[in-house]
């Protein structure tokens, strides 16, 4: 069983920064991708950003281009996020998501942990 535990997350002001950090419980390269996905109260979840585990490349959202950085630590099994100039739309439960390499590319989601940003 693929377990991904989240942390990082909580209350900041617009324009103030927070990292997630997502830790895997299998090598990140028996996965083919990893990634963040966020859903705000009364929205459907989207995608945030995600990685590729061969090669590194990386997608985000049109919301947080430019804004948000997905990376990872391969010897800790570890994928971050590090949100900077964040608004208050971007309050929303975030969920860690890797899609395992096997033959049903198997999803499996985090826990998710709260990001709330006012004032």
């Amino acid at each position: 069983q693929v377990q991904l535990v989240e942390s990082g997350g909580g209350l900041v002001q617009p324009g103030g920064s927070l990292r997630l950090s997502c830790a895997a419980s299998r090598n990140i390269f028996n996965f083919n991708a990893m990634g963040w996905y966020r859903q705000a109260p009364g929205k459907e979840r989207e995608l945030v950003a995600i990685i590729i585990s061969r090669g590194g490349a990386t997608n985000y959202g049109d919301s947080v281009k430019g804004r948000f950085t997905i990376s990872r630590e391969i010897a800790k099994n570890t994928v971050y996020l590090q949100m900077n100039s964040l608004k208050p739309e971007d309050t929303a439960v975030y969920y860690c998501n890797a899609v395992y390499s096997d033959s049903k590319s198997t999803t499996y989601w985090g826990q998710g942990t709260q990001v709330t940003v006012s004032s």
